[in-house]
């Protein structure tokens, strides 16, 4: 049946990871092959880890083989990692079956080790503070690619360390809503309960509709608005998107968020010197705060001078130290929960705003660039 289904003339071999529990057991059952098989292999690939078909010790040898003439496990190729020597911090470089690179980001901490990964290549956003926005935007990255990430980490780094996951690498996830989805619907299951979805951030730049979707899929993760402006005018400079999806509108789609699903939400706030460091943004900060539940992260501004930005982004400066420390003062003073988010990998250009690529190493790509290859979805 998995022969009628797939023969090999088939352009290409069905990817298995990346599909839901209930897609593998579909597939399995659509293949003439019993159900449980789909049980097994999601436990394969998404607890055991196995990196072939040929580890799958409980699925049957004949089996096995029809699987490695028809089906497909691995998306991305690990081609490098750089660690900083000062905090930690490990950056990861994959390349794509299409020749692109994404990265994604392990940041240690004494309480918790969180893995930042990415689910577009580039980003068609253009925040003026964030590096990814300036190398273009390239395509999705597919529910395999992302999962690829969390996996191959986890294999590097070592099985069962990584105990947070944020989505706030390169891209904006909710504009790759279905494949983000389906990511968390895997992490949601029982057999990957190593990371449960409590232990999940989802971080978005203000697509209000899709927050509203995510709301009512009934998956409780964290959800984080990169705000960084109380101002409309403000905010749509910093983010162009805040034109589209107004910050009135993404106020009332969180708003909306932490009732339907019980959970604060995080507002991410980058400072920057004289933009959006005022006494007025302080307050109109804080009357926001004060009107649901939330926490606040306080980023100071990471260079992005590595992809030579132009225009406002060339004239972007942090705030001063003592006026960081201003902000955060009267906001715990107010009964605020913040966190200063204190800079993490800048010296491998793997901090907060930092991740970025211009081209893939000569040897993988005979010096060609990346925004020479793939088209948006």
């Amino acid at each position: 049946m998995m022969e009628q289904m797939l023969t090999e003339e088939s352009v290409s071999k069905t990817m298995l990871k990346g599909l839901t529990l209930k897609e593998l057991k579909d597939f399995f059952t659509a293949a003439g092959e019993k159900r449980f098989r789909g049980d097994q292999v999601f436990e394969w690939i998404y607890g055991h880890m196995a990196e072939n078909f040929d580890d799958m010790s409980t699925i049957p040898n004949y089996l096995r083989k029809k699987l490695n003439l028809y089906c497909e496990l691995n998306t991305l190729i690990l081609f490098s990692s750089e660690q900083s020597q000062r905090t930690g911090t490990k950056k990861y470089l994959f390349k794509t079956h299409d020749d692109l690179v994404v990265e994604s980001v392990v940041i240690p901490d004494p309480k918790r080790i969180t893995l930042c990964i990415s689910t577009q290549v580039g980003c068609p956003l253009d925040c003026q503070f964030c590096a990814t926005g300036l190398m273009g935007y390239k395509r999705n990255l597919s529910s395999a690619e992302i999962m690829d990430q969390f996996l191959m980490v986890s294999r590097d780094y070592g099985k069962n360390k990584i105990s947070n996951i944020v989505y706030m690498g390169m891209g904006e996830p909710l504009l790759n809503y279905a494949n983000t989805l389906k990511t968390l619907q895997i992490f949601a299951e029982e057999k990957t309960k190593d990371i449960s979805l409590r232990r999940i951030t989802v971080s978005t730049a203000g697509i209000a509709p899709k927050i509203i979707e995510l709301a009512d899929s009934g998956l409780k993760v964290k959800l984080a608005l990169s705000l960084h402006s109380m101002f409309e005018e403000t905010r749509s400079k910093i983010m162009p998107i805040n034109k589209k999806y107004s910050l009135k509108e993404n106020l009332e789609a969180v708003r909306y968020y932490a009732k339907q699903t019980d959970t604060p939400i995080t507002f991410e706030y980058v400072m920057l010197k004289d933009i959006n460091d005022r006494t007025d943004d302080l307050n109109a900060l804080l009357k926001l705060c004060k009107s649901l539940p939330c926490k606040i992260n306080v980023i100071p501004f990471n260079s992005i001078s590595h992809m030579g930005p132009t225009g406002f982004a060339h004239e972007l400066q942090p705030s001063q130290k003592f006026r960081i420390d201003e902000f955060v003062k009267t906001l715990r003073e107010n009964n605020i929960v913040v966190m200063v988010r204190f800079t993490q990998g800048d010296d491998i250009a793997a901090a907060c705003g930092q991740l970025a690529y211009k081209r893939l190493t000569p040897a993988l790509s005979s010096e060609r660039s990346p925004s020479d290859k793939g088209e948006r979805d």
